[in-house]
């Protein structure tokens, strides 16, 4: 919970290559852990629920306050919604309805109610998709369970009763905190980054930098430096001892792989300007466009992302496929970092990362890891050593 309050949400996602990503972020701070543990805290306990921040996330019900803003605000701001609103508001309150009488419902509960062919009705899927959207965002249900991953609606009063308890707060004190919250999860950030990290709502043009000025004269937020960059950087006030003593502190230490979407990644540019690691997704890439896989996965070592690694989990073999470890090419030549300068000690970071691998199996049930392609190829032999050498 400190973490997921610290970062602001989990991002999730449908892809499951290697496993769902918000299980896989959790993973990659804490090590193998029971799944079911981590949907009691959100669908039995609700001290997470699903919302848009990045895009879908978990985030904690101690930020209801400020989420109920939001959704509140959805129903006014988001122009785009009032023509569909005013073709379908009937299907709307119907859909509604229909959940109140049934209890949770998906997608597929009103596909089993679709009339014959030759009959229109209101549950046609695609208009039932986007109302059960509007009435989620808008905060008239929340996502009461997950099967199978599809979404499982109820009202939100009665998935989570105190929330007529709960006092939304005013739009400013909203923005406030959107800020907050930002500033306290990247540490220090540019105003782009603030942008692009939690993403939703879109504010209105110069409102963020607005409510950053009024904060900035209030002293609760402070202008710092970054080595060996020229941008405006910004800081909560309250945060910058902790700043100070982690750049007196050795670095980080440890080895682990990041899902896709984790939190660190939300914004590639500054993943580029604080680690000089070019990031992207390239499930949605042409094969043969490719550069890196699939499904790839940072390898962050001793505070430096070294790497990356495209895998996949053969379920029915039980076995975790590395199909290319591609590592970064200073690293590869035992440069120092691009941003700090630093040297990384190769085989200490392979060693770390053939034990990511292996806890990495541990957790997808897999019993065995087979690596096919390494970048250099000279690493490779090394790596399945480490990887190996070990292993059960």
């Amino acid at each position: 919970m400190r973490f997921v309050e610290d970062v602001g949400g989990i991002q999730m996602d449908s892809i499951n290559v290697v496993e769902r990503a918000h299980y896989l972020t959790v993973w990659s701070r804490f090590g193998p852990y029971d799944r079911a543990r981590l949907d009691a805290l959100v669908y039995d306990r609700r001290l997470l629920f699903e919302y848009w921040a990045h895009a879908a996330c978990l985030v904690p019900t101690s930020m209801l306050p400020w989420w109920r803003r939001a959704m509140l605000d959805y129903r006014t701001s988001h122009t785009g919604w009032s023509g569909w609103l005013r073709r379908n508001g009937r299907m709307l309150a119907s859909v509604q309805a229909a959940v109140a009488a049934n209890g949770p419902m998906g997608n597929a509960d009103f596909e089993s109610r679709r009339p014959s062919a030759k009959r229109a009705g209101w549950w046609d899927w695609r208009p039932v998709q986007h109302a059960l959207h509007y009435l989620w965002m808008s905060g008239a249900l929340t996502i009461h369970s997950r099967r199978h991953f599809h979404k499982r609606f109820d009202l939100m009063k009665r998935a989570m009763p105190t929330v007529h308890a709960i006092d939304p707060v005013s739009s400013d004190a909203f923005l406030r905190w959107h800020v907050e919250r930002s500033l306290h999860a990247m540490g220090a950030a540019t105003e782009l980054d603030l942008a692009r990290y939690l993403t939703f709502p879109r504010f209105a043009p110069g409102a963020r930098r607005r409510m950053l000025r009024t904060m900035q004269e209030r002293g609760d937020v402070v202008e710092v430096q970054v080595e060996g960059s020229a941008d405006r950087w910004l800081a909560l006030a309250r945060d910058v001892p902790a700043l100070r003593r982690a750049g007196t502190r050795p670095p980080a230490r440890g080895t682990t792989l990041l899902a896709p979407f984790d939190s660190l990644l939300w914004h590639r540019a500054r993943a580029a300007r604080l680690f000089g690691f070019d990031y992207r997704i390239e499930v949605y890439t042409p094969g043969a466009q490719r550069v890196h896989g699939y499904y790839t996965l940072p390898v962050l070592h001793d505070g430096h992302l070294i790497g990356r690694v495209d895998a996949k989990t053969q379920r029915v073999e039980r076995r975790l496929d590395v199909h290319h470890v591609h590592l970064e090419p200073w690293f590869a030549r035992q440069q120092p970092s691009p941003v700090g300068g630093a040297r990384v000690d190769v085989e200490a970071a392979l060693g770390g990362l053939a034990e990511a691998l292996r806890s990495l199996a541990t957790f997808v049930g897999a019993d065995n890891v087979r690596i096919a392609r390494v970048t250099p190829a000279g690493l490779r032999g090394a790596l399945a050593r480490a990887v190996h050498g070990t292993s059960r």
